[in-house]
């Protein structure tokens, strides 16, 4: 149940799921980047993030 309201997270903020996945770490400040590029890379890496752990 948490790492679907992770999730939704994500696709709403993708740093937010993120963060709630690993705290702030190298894969958040890579998301960050990844969202400022453009908000589906973000999301993508996020979704990516919470389903690897």
């Amino acid at each position: 149940m948490a790492d679907l309201i992770r999730i939704i997270f994500s696709i709403l903020l993708p740093p937010l799921g993120v963060f709630l996945q690993v705290g702030i770490g190298i894969q958040f400040w890579i998301n960050i980047v990844l969202t400022i590029l453009g908000y589906f890379p973000g999301v993508i890496h996020a979704v990516y993030i919470i389903a690897k752990k």
